[in-house]
Formats: C-alpha cells, sequence, structure tokens
C-alpha cells in the first residue's frame, strides 16, 4: 500500500486528504482506529523525535506531541517518590518505556489532554496501561505486545489510533512540501545530535557534568522537532518546559520558563497533598492544579466552589510561597534552536534554575549573552547549529 485516504485535512472543508509515499509502500500501518491529517503529523514527527533521543541516551523514549509540536519529551528513567504522586502514578507497573511515557506526559499534563504519543520501543503492557489512564488520540511504536494491542484497544470504546511504523524505514533525503500550490523541497534534515555539538563552551564556567550533557542533548533533539521559534528546559531526562512557535525568542523563554516553573510548583507538598475527591478525573486534577499553583487560586478555593474538588478546603498558596520555592530550582538545563540575541533570554533563564545552556551562538550581542552568563556562574555552549523546524 502506497496511500491512505483521509477523512479530511486540517479542517473538516479540506477534502479531499490523503497520505501517500512517491516510490515504494507507506512504512507505516493502522491497527486500529482512524487517524487523521493531524494525527499523522503528530505521529511522523514525534516518532523522529523518540528514535533519536533512544539513538542518542541508549534508553527507551517516549514523546506526548500535541499540534505538531511536543507537550513532553523524556527518556525511561524510573520514577521516584514524588514524581510518582505529580504524575498520578503510584498504582501503575512500571517498565523503562513506560516510565519514560509517564514523565512525558507529566512534563505538562494540561497541555498533553489529547495528545499524540510516541514510544521509541516496542509498546509493551505498562506502557499500555499508562496510556489507557490518559485522555489520548493515539499512539506511534514500532510494535506492540499481545497484551499491551489489546488493552489499547479497549480504549476510547474500541476507536483508539494505534499505527505501527517499520523501524527500518529510512526515507528519501529529499522532502517535499506544498504551499498555496508552490512546491519547496529541501534536503532531508539527518543532523545528529550528540555530546560532540557541546564542546564549544564559551563562558568562564566550563564545568559540565555527565547529567547536563545528557540533558542538553534532550534539549536540542526536542527542538529538532519543535515548531520554530522555540526554547526547552530539560531537568533528569526529560523536557520540563518547551515553548514553541513564537515569534520573540525571550517570548519563547518566557513561555518554557513558566512552563518549568509550574512543573517545579507541582514538587511542592501543598500541591502533593491537595485533598482530591476520589471520584475526581484526571483531567479535572490537572485543571485545579493548574489554578492552585497560579495567581487565580481563588477560583478553586472560592467558598464552596472547593467541594466540587477537595474533600477539605486546601490552604492558601500564597504567592510569595511560591517565590520562594520556584527559587529553589537547580541544574536545569536550557536548549534553544537559534542563538539568543539579548541576555534578557539568561536573565529569564536564570529565575527557572537554568545552569546550562546551549545554543547555536552567532548574534552580534554573543558578547552580552555570554558575560550576563558569567555574572550567574551559568555555564553555556555554543553549537553552532541551528534547528529551525516549520
Amino acid at each position: 500500500m502506497n496511500e491512505l485516504e483521509l477523512k479530511y485535512g486540517c479542517n473538516p472543508n479540506q477534502k479531499p486528504s490523503r497520505i501517500f509515499i512517491r516510490d515504494g509502500k507507506l512504512p507505516i500501518e493502522v491497527l486500529n482506529g482512524k487517524p487523521g491529517f493531524i494525527n499523522f503529523l503528530d505521529a511522523l514527527n514525534s516518532y523522529q523525535l523518540v528514535r533519536q533521543l533512544q539513538t542518542a541516551t541508549g534508553l527507551p523514549a517516549a514523546a506526548s506531541f500535541k499540534h505538531v509540536s511536543p507537550a513532553g519529551a523524556a527518556i525511561g528513567l524510573p520514577l521516584g517518590e514524588v514524581e510518582e504522586k505529580m504524575y498520578f502514578a503510584e498504582d501503575l507497573p512500571r517498565s523503562p518505556l513506560s516510565c519514560a511515557y509517564i514523565r512525558a506526559r507529566g512534563a505538562d499534563r494540561v497541555c498533553s489532554y489529547g495528545d499524540w504519543a510516541a514510544l521509541s520501543d516496542i509498546c509493551d503492557e505498562e506502557t499500555a496501561k499508562a496510556l489507557l489512564n490518559e485522555v489520548s488520540d493515539g499512539v506511534i511504536a514500532p510494535g506492540y505486545t499481545g497484551k499491551a494491542l489489546e488493552i489499547l484497544k479497549s480504549k476510547r470504546k474500541g476507536g483508539y489510533n494505534i499505527v505501527k511504523i517499520d523501524p527500518e524505514y529510512t526515507p528519501k533525503t529529499t522532502e517535499y512540501k506544498d504551499v498555496y500550490g508552490i512546491t519547496f523541497q529541501q534536503g532531508l534534515n539527518e543532523l545528529i545530535i550528540d555530546e560532540r555539538l557541546l564542546g564549544n563552551i564559551v563562558t568562564d564556567n566550563k564545568e559540565l557534568p555527565a547529567d547536563a550533557k545528557r540533558d542538553l542533548v534532550i534539549a536540542l533533539i526536542t527542538l529538532k522537532y519543535t515548531q520554530s521559534n522555540s526554547v526547552a528546559y530539560v531537568k533528569d531526562g526529560q523536557a520540563i518546559g518547551v515553548g514553541a512557535g513564537q515569534q520573540s525568542r525571550i517570548h519563547c523563554t518566557r513561555l518554557a520558563g513558566a512552563k518549568a516553573d509550574n512543573w517545579q510548583l507541582r514538587r511542592n507538598p501543598k500541591v502533593l497533598e491537595l485533598p482530591f475527591r476520589h471520584d475526581l478525573p484526571r483531567p479535572t486534577r490537572d485543571n485545579a492544579i493548574d489554578l492552585y499553583i497560579s495567581d487565580d487560586q481563588n477560583d478553586v478555593l472560592d467558598d464552596g466552589s472547593w467541594q466540587e474538588l477537595f474533600t477539605t478546603k486546601p490552604p492558601l498558596f500564597s504567592r510569595e510561597e511560591r517565590k520562594e520555592w520556584i527559587a529553589k530550582a537547580s541544574a536545569v538545563s536550557l536548549g534553544s534552536d537559534a542563538f539568543f540575541p539579548f541576555g534578557d533570554n539568561v536573565e529569564r533563564a536564570k529565575r527557572s534554575g537554568v545552569k546550562y545552556i546551549a545554543q547555536p551562538g552567532g548574534s552580534i550581542r554573543d558578547d552580552n549573552v555570554i558575560n550576563t552568563c558569567n555574572k550567574y556562574g551559568i555555564v553555556m555552549a555554543f553549537t553552532g547549529t541551528r534547528l529551525f523546524h516549520h
């Protein structure tokens, strides 16, 4: 089969719609459901991301995609007690691959609502059970165990989208895209991202530990498949804040930083111990947490309204407490898909605990950016490589 007819394109009025391959056969097989145009954009971009993460780190990887950008991406490191509570994973069975997806989904659980999941390895039963608990549109993986497939086929009343991709598939080295009836052509972005990109450290502080190198590589690979402009904050093997599709670099840094701050706030004991009603769905919990850690927390603590969410009224989480907690963040890594034009990006990143930065360099104000890093003892590497993705 070299083509697959779709229900419609990006919107219901965009018909006809299909995906096809010019030579050979499609490397994908739909095992269940009927994925749409945007589903396949998410699937093919996210699978490239997790495949490259797995190659770079040697660990299983997963991504949670929404609208052709990652809400989260992670490798399969074990979950600690705090992560178990943060991600509602206390009772879930574990495997390295399931930990990768739980982490990827947990980076930004509000944005991951209705995600497309990508898995670097064959989906096992543990990962299928993790997916079963979440509101998700579909999943792509190089294969599925029999039990995993059985579990996933029961999701969404039997309509969950399950796509299998040939792990041996190698795309052509030239790619095409049509816009307004005009065809664009470019070479496939085959850039290999690994620690070799981090060799040019331009700051006074040149101490780049192994964990930071790993996290910077994860940030750069994540950015390679994120709509530009983009910035990614990474901590302990997972993206904790991704700012995508902004016209200004500082807006990317602020957006991703705000998401990283939320991830940090969700680790606070007050948040971990919120007395949720046992019958409360996960998405409702996620939204309530998002309000509780924001300046809008009164929306969930007003007289009477809290009873719909909690068994007892939670204590106030003051702005001062939130600020003090975020200030404890440390050893966060940050990647940028293009150069920082001003030191204000470093200033904002520092507020979210960033200690390590990887960016292409090449701005006429590189000296200002470097000096800002030096002021805070931040380590910064110039990769010399831009990672725009559109």
